[in-house]
């Protein structure tokens, strides 16, 4: 049987994996505090905001095949796969990236459990930078650029980590100051009515951006993966079932809600009102937007974060729950390394047990781990119907030491 073939088809499903735990990762980002605030019922708003992912997915593929040369050095710049890697049809840049994406998929789904916003990119450059450590030694990872743009893990990954929150965070307090000042005198029911409209139009503009953003990425993996096969040599183009599939992985993820995360982003933070959410959601536009026409990388959920905690700055006499906002970052700190480990574990299991064996096995792990952290999910279940219940910090606390508690958790704390 042929082991590139098997690779292959594994890769193609784990992308979409992959691509569909971003879209309800990721939907907090968007629509959390439109959902916090009543400008959008929870159902409707997942719906729209899938929507606008499906058609933000199809609207720019510009650096789907060269989206891994920022950080690893499996890719010519053209975004063919490198000569050293393509015998047997691919074989060891087929195992590189499946291991990677399995990383990927580990580290969103247990941060998803916990209810934790972290970055999908984040997760999945983490796992792909494990599985190339592995195999190619540290040589393998872009760790600094040649010096005539922001590149390499610092450039495109770390830095835009560390300043990215803190710039949203500034536009969004000073926007939220703003507001209050001049509607300083309206009425509160008009006030509110009135932004709960404006909420809508921001949430979807961060919708339709996250769709064109993100999708690219797995868009990249497969196609990536199809040319080192031999089944795709076009290095200049994605094809269309590509394109397709990835948009209704990530529209579907989408639209399946990421509740816990939702919920965390709309009531664990800072309890928002309309005029703090649509600050909070122009100013993630206005950076998400201002970084892409300057060809710098943000994470969409560090941005968003980072907004959310700045209406609650900018609000006189709003309670920031700064517990919860540390062990946000306390994820964003570990994401990278704790997904590259999953990522070269992988890699190494897969390696050294070889064959079609070693590869359905690291699937093998990979279905179970998901199937165990969905199962404890349905422990303590959220979704659109409690999503906006009242924060109880109780909860969130025993929700840290029962985290603690379990293996797959433990790289969290």
């Amino acid at each position: 049987m042929d082991v590139s073939l098997i690779l292959l088809v594994l890769v193609v499903i784990t992308a979409l994996a992959f691509d569909f735990t971003n879209g309800f990762h990721d939907t907090g980002n968007a629509m959390a505090t439109s959902i916090a605030t009543g400008a959008l019922k929870p159902k409707t708003a997942v719906a729209l905001s899938g929507a606008l992912n499906l058609i933000g997915a199809f609207l720019s593929v510009e650096v789907a095949l060269t989206v891994t040369n920022a950080v690893i050095k499996i890719q010519n710049k053209d975004g063919s796969p490198i000569t050293s890697l393509m015998a047997n049809h691919g074989q060891s840049l087929l195992l590189i990236v499946l291991a990677g994406l399995i990383g990927g998929i580990v580290w969103n789904l247990l941060t998803w459990l916990l209810g934790l916003p972290s970055s999908s990119s984040h997760a999945l450059f983490g796992g792909l930078i494990g599985s190339t450590i592995a195999a190619m030694g540290w040589t393998g990872v872009k760790w600094n650029g040649d010096g005539s743009k922001l590149d390499g893990v610092v450039g495109k990954v770390v830095m835009p980590a560390l300043v990215s929150p803190f710039i949203a965070a500034l536009i969004a307090s000073v926007g939220t100051w703003l507001i209050y000042k001049i509607t300083e005198g309206v009425n509160e029911r008009w006030k509110e009515g009135g932004f709960r409209w404006g909420q809508i139009g921001s949430a979807s503009l961060v919708s339709l951006a996250h769709g064109t953003n993100d999708a690219q990425k797995t868009m990249g993996v497969i196609t990536l993966a199809l040319i080192a096969y031999g089944s795709h040599t076009d290095t200049h183009s994605v094809p269309f079932w590509v394109k397709l599939s990835c948009a209704l992985a990530i529209a579907l993820g989408t639209y399946l809600g990421g509740w816990r995360i939702i919920r965390t982003l709309g009531k664990g933070l800072v309890e928002i009102s309309s005029p703090q959410g649509m600050a909070a959601e122009s100013a993630s536009a206005a950076t998400i937007l201002a970084s892409s026409h300057l060809g710098f990388a943000l994470s969409t959920t560090h941005v968003a974060t980072g907004s959310i905690l700045g209406t609650g700055i900018g609000k006189k006499g709003a309670e920031v729950r700064w517990g919860v906002a540390g062990r946000m970052l306390a994820a964003w700190c570990i994401t990278l390394p704790a997904a590259a480990v999953v990522g070269a574990v992988m890699y190494f299991i897969g390696h050294t047990i070889g064959g079609i064996v070693g590869v359905v096995v690291i699937f093998a792990i990979l279905c179970g781990l998901s199937g165990y952290m969905w199962h404890r999910s349905r422990q303590k279940p959220v979704d659109h119907n409690n999503v906006n219940a009242e924060w109880d910090d109780r909860d969130d606390a025993a929700e840290a030491i029962a985290a603690s508690s379990h293996p797959v958790a433990a790289t969290h704390v």
